[in-house]
């Protein structure tokens, strides 16, 4: 999309998901979090679990937007194969990189999944799908995917004869396909939240990106897109009673309600800044703008803070301790502070960026 023809709305959606990516995963302790800002510990939904499928979900608004006039052409596929393989490279190169010597660590124990390499992975077969099926083939796709999804984590045996569970268990299939093909290469010891099998229903979380984008595309009656975020609510509240809400494993009632959460946001957001023209949420704006650059330079500071150290004591600990942890704030409110000014860091290089027209395409 050219800058004039940019739906603000979806710039704003993507930027805030980006500040609040930056903001619950950069806490002055981890023992210390409020709990909305932190991912239920296995079936449930909190707030947090909501911002990585708004984030997948707005990856397909803007592939429909990026080339639904592209011809299906080798530069095309090119340009997508390249964009994948860049977000799944800094995504690696951020588990990979240590900020001392020897630089890197040791490849048998690098975790290969990750949130840029399941964006780069999403986004590559979702652009794919996109530019060689219409709008009712994708919406067919995704179907079969989360009902798929539904019976193998649910019905089918695993190897050895025991019935499946959706429970944080050795006979979850998503949990028993990361374990034995990443082995070591995984977030913990026993599963992945951006693992291989919930990867397929994180596609499906896209393509109602891809199709919600349609629907902005000379949008004439809000109330279309409202309606239809109303709808996955109730599909995937009712869904829930038989697949239980789960991000760790991405299950397909977790698909649903974050799509409808994130189509009926994206339609107030439509509608005071796209409808009305109400200038507001442009300090989300300018880190939507660049929100890939922003999110992985929060990443590459975070780690370099945890992992060098300043009089024995990492610079991250050191800063939290040294200007945030005093006895007339709780211990809570020290450690939001200290990820309010992250994330206040972020919004003005964002902004500086932006007034520089500095836009880095990933």
């Amino acid at each position: 999309m050219s800058m004039s023809n940019r739906i603000v709305s979806v710039d704003i959606l993507r930027g805030f998901t980006i500040v609040a990516m930056i903001l619950v995963n950069n806490p002055g302790s981890w023992s210390h979090v409020y709990a909305p800002l932190l991912h239920a510990e296995w079936h449930g939904m909190t707030p947090t679990d909501l911002i990585f499928p708004f984030f997948l979900f707005i990856v397909g608004i803007s592939i429909y937007f990026a080339y639904k006039n592209k011809p299906n052409s080798k530069s095309t596929y090119k340009k997508i194969i390249i964009r994948s393989l860049k977000l799944f490279g800094l995504g690696f190169f951020l588990s990979w990189f240590l900020p001392y010597y020897p630089f890197f660590r040791d490849l048998e124990v690098v975790r290969i999944p990750g949130v840029l390499q399941r964006i780069g992975v999403v986004f590559l077969v979702t652009a794919i799908l996109y530019k060689n099926c219409n709008w009712k083939t994708l919406l067919w796709i995704g179907v079969i995917i989360l009902i798929g999804y539904w019976i193998l984590l649910g019905f089918v045996p695993l190897p050895d004869g025991t019935m499946p569970t959706f429970d944080r268990a050795a006979n979850n299939w998503a949990m028993y396909i990361d374990l034995n093909i990443l082995g070591e290469h995984m977030w913990k010891d026993d599963y992945d939240p951006e693992g291989l099998a919930s990867t397929f229903p994180a596609i499906v979380t896209c393509i109602s990106g891809v199709l919600i984008g349609k629907m902005l595309d000379g949008l004439k009656k809000l109330k279309k897109l409202v309606l239809i975020g109303i709808i996955l609510l109730v599909c995937g509240y009712m869904f829930s009673v038989w697949v239980p809400l789960n991000k760790a494993i991405w299950s397909s009632s977790f698909v649903l309600v974050t799509s409808g959460w994130a189509t009926l946001i994206l339609s107030l957001i439509y509608y005071f800044t796209d409808i009305k023209k109400i200038k507001t949420g442009s300090v989300f704006k300018y880190a939507g703008m660049n929100a890939i650059t922003i999110f992985f330079l929060s990443g590459f500071i975070a780690k370099t803070f945890y992992l060098l150290k300043i009089k024995e004591k990492s610079i991250h600990y050191w800063l939290y301790s040294t200007l945030y942890n005093h006895d007339f704030l709780s211990d809570k409110l020290s450690s939001l502070l200290y990820a309010l000014t992250v994330i206040a860091f972020y919004i003005i290089l964002s902004f500086f960026m932006f007034k520089k027209k500095i836009f880095i395409k990933v």
